[in-house]
């Protein structure tokens, strides 16, 4: 659709001259000879953008301006003005002009003006939209919950969330950690500033340190400029440290400088860097576990430990599954599909072990391959249809449908979902699996994988 130009100006040549160039551009232009016919105009549609002049019949175009702007009317505004007439220019940005020029000016400026402002407008617009997708989606409100486990969890969450204070986040590997720390974020008096998510076991020691506290030119075969951790880049918001059980005892004691002091240095630099920074972690680990084996310090659990928060496991609020079901198709573009109460069943039933993360990629799997207007049992992966049982203590058992299995369906669907949960880390996967590595890997020459 062309965008619409509205041109306020008394001179009839100049509406003529302006009009012509700008359709010749693919505007739709409409025309006002004074100021009473200008906000008549925008009364009847809002144009996209106005070219004013300054001087016009009453009321001028001064008084246009403030009028428009004082209804809340945000469309950008070009104001012509005679040449020199500096003090009228400024006081035409003060009362809301995107922009001006001074008379005579050149067509081709006039024309990139106009395109300059059509697009920061359009970013503006985009931006809004990003952020109003952000507060729907990271504010607790947001998450799909109605188990009252969860629900309790979410409250703690809320009351929390304003006070800034330190948080780790307990739970098993795709409960939604990550979702819970940036609805922390964006319910705190931080929610304007940055929010850094850091996997800390996913790096070795030496980048890991690199990563959270930046380094110095030469600090390294490699380091050619100075960069800054992300410590730095989370300042005045949120930095997630995710894994954080995974962290080596020397980054440890830097992180617990960080949160005693506020204070670190760069790799390689001597100069201490001061930050303000909410800083919650995650772990799907037993903390007091390790520090009892000896590989996490008790200070920094102390530190970090100051308002534990627990997700519980998918297998353990089950009354959520059909609204995370619901929410997941919708999100896949598959509302309008139904699901069979006997799917239904089967998806309610199984154990999920890697939680809502699992049941994402279920969910858009099937939203990719089901066909028909019905998601029913054939629509499912091989290991929900066989209905895969794990009891809390770990024990297994498989229950055969009454139609029989394809045994390398079931084996190739476990072989993947091992690989996902373990971030396609091999001997991860088979210890997932309880299978060698070397056994596994034949599993993947196999099929492929």
């Amino acid at each position: 659709m062309d965008k619409r130009v509205l041109i306020a100006d008394d001179e009839k040549n100049m509406r003529w001259v302006l009009g012509q160039a700008l359709q010749a551009e693919g505007y739709e232009v409409v025309e006002a000879s004074d100021g009473k016919e200008a906000l008549s105009a925008i009364a009847e549609q809002t144009p996209d953008i106005m070219v004013l002049d300054h001087k016009m019949p009453a009321p001028d175009g001064m008084e246009v301006l403030r009028r428009i702007r004082a209804k809340g009317q945000t469309f950008p505004i070009i104001m012509l003005t005679a040449h020199g007439n500096v003090q009228t220019a400024v006081e035409a940005m003060k009362a809301g002009a995107s922009e001006y020029l001074t008379k005579p000016f050149d067509l081709d400026e006039l024309k990139l003006s106009i395109e300059k402002a059509l697009k920061i407008t359009e970013l503006a617009a985009e931006v809004s939209r990003l952020r109003e997708e952000l507060d729907r989606d990271y504010d607790v409100e947001g998450i799909v919950a109605q188990d009252p486990t969860m629900l309790a969890v979410l409250e703690t969450v809320r009351k929390v969330a304003p006070t800034g204070a330190t948080t780790i986040i307990y739970g098993e590997s795709g409960t939604g950690k990550e979702l819970v720390a940036r609805a922390l974020h964006q319910l705190s008096l931080r929610a304007a500033k940055p929010f850094i998510s850091v996997s800390a076991g996913a790096l070795p020691e030496t980048l890991l340190e690199s990563e959270l506290f930046g380094y110095e030119k030469g600090a390294f075969t490699g380091a050619v400029t100075a960069k800054p951790g992300r410590f730095e880049m989370a300042n005045g918001g949120t930095i997630f440290l995710d894994e954080i059980g995974d962290v080596t005892p020397g980054v440890q004691v830097k992180l617990l400088r960080v949160l005693q002091e506020r204070t670190f240095e760069r790799l390689g630099g001597t100069r201490s860097i001061e930050v303000d920074v909410r800083v919650v972690a995650a772990t799907n680990q037993d903390l007091q576990q390790l520090i009892a084996d000896g590989t996490f310090r008790e200070d920094l659990f102390y530190r970090l430990n100051v308002v534990p928060v627990t997700l519980p496991p998918l297998r353990k609020r089950r009354s959520d599954i059909p609204l995370l079901v619901a929410h997941f198709l919708e999100k896949f573009k598959a509302g309008d599909k139904a699901i069979t109460p006997e799917a239904m069943q089967l998806l309610a039933e199984y154990q999920w072990p890697g939680n809502i993360r699992e049941l994402e990629n279920t969910i858009e799997r099937i939203a990719i391959l089901s066909h028909g207007d019905a998601i029913g049992v054939e629509d499912l992966p091989a290991e929900v249809r066989v209905g895969v049982r794990t009891a809390d203590m770990g024990a297994r058992c498989f229950v055969l449908p009454e139609s029989g299995v394809d045994l390398e369906e079931v084996e190739l669907d476990l072989v993947k979902q091992a690989l996902d949960r373990a971030g396609g880390v091999a001997p991860k996967a088979a210890k997932l699996l309880g299978l060698t590595t070397k056994t596994l890997e034949a599993r993947m020459q196999k099929y492929g994988l």
